[in-house]
């Protein structure tokens, strides 16, 4: 059930929040906000797959 809601979420979060990969984003100028993001996107993903 958890990996059900996690999928859900992946999918939500690839509509509502921007893809820094495709914008070429560097990470070392990355800003917090930014960083937090690709870290949450990481984390759902992580959770989606295991």
């Amino acid at each position: 059930m958890k990996q059900n809601f996690f999928k859900g979420l992946a999918k939500l979060n690839k509509l509502l929040l921007p893809s820094y990969s495709k914008q070429q984003l560097d990470l070392s100028k990355a800003t917090k906000l930014q960083l937090a993001i690709i870290g949450w996107r990481v984390y759902v993903t992580k959770r989606a797959l295991g």
